[in-house]
């Protein structure tokens, strides 16, 4: 079992940035892909980012080139760095983890609101 834990979410003006962190613990020595999801208020949860164990990315296409996200195998450990803060940002930020057995685990989200 993998528990995630979410960090860094907050109140930030549009332009501005925040770094989201998610650590992970528990039984960590299968995960694989690990990613970031948000769910607006009316709106569906929609893709933010994801990164395998070797990696390798690949974003939303509404988050590319002003968000990016990296991963500290030591720290079991995956960050969300995110510029350009734009009011349509404002979501609730989930991370998630899938081992190599496909078996998915969810944090309990962090809320990021951007203020025009």
């Amino acid at each position: 079992q993998v528990q995630l834990v979410e960090s860094g979410g907050g109140l930030v003006q549009a332009g501005g940035s925040l770094k989201l962190s998610c650590a992970a613990s528990g039984i960590i020595f299968s995960i694989n892909v690990m990613g970031w999801y948000r769910q607006a208020p009316g709106k569906q949860r929609e893709l933010v980012a994801i990164i395998n164990s070797g990696g390798r990315t690949d974003y939303g296409p509404s988050v590319k080139g002003r968000f990016t996200i990296s991963r500290d195998n030591v720290k079991n450990t995956v960050y969300l760095q995110m510029n350009n803060l734009k009011p349509e940002d404002t979501a609730v930020y989930y991370c998630n983890a899938v081992d190599r057995a496909s078996a998915t685990s969810w944090g309990k989200g962090t809320l990021v609101t951007v203020s025009a």
